[in-house]
């Protein structure tokens, strides 16, 4: 079991930047971990991904703004958040990706002037 542990997130102006991290309770060397986010009223949607290897992926609508990285020494996943859009309005989850599957209690994230 590894219980994941969302961070830093908040309320900012659209244009503005946010850093999210993930704790883990103990190593995810192994695994392939995720962002993922749920806006109101809408399905869960797939954000980042970042293999074992470091091997980084994204999906369309934050490509290019949002960056995954993670510090397998501290058993961290940030998601850093550049010129956020009223649209990026979500709660943020954290999760690994894989059998059996982990996910945080999640950090809310609003861009709102």
């Amino acid at each position: 079991q590894v219980q994941l542990v969302e961070s830093g997130g908040g309320l900012v102006q659209p244009g503005g930047s946010l850093r999210l991290s993930c704790a883990a309770s103990r190593s995810i060397l192994s695994f392939t971990m995720g962002w993922y986010r749920q806006a109101p009223e809408k399905q869960r949607e797939w954000v980042a991904t970042i293999t074992s290897g470091g091997t980084t992926s994204y999906a369309d609508s934050v490509k290019g703004r949002l960056t995954i990285s993670r510090d397998n020494v501290k058993n961290t996943v940030d998601l850093q958040m550049n010129s956020l859009k009223p649209e990026d309005t979500a709660v943020y989850y954290c999760s690994r990706v894989g059998i059996p599957r982990y996910w945080g209690q999640g950090t809310q994230v609003t861009v709102s002037s």
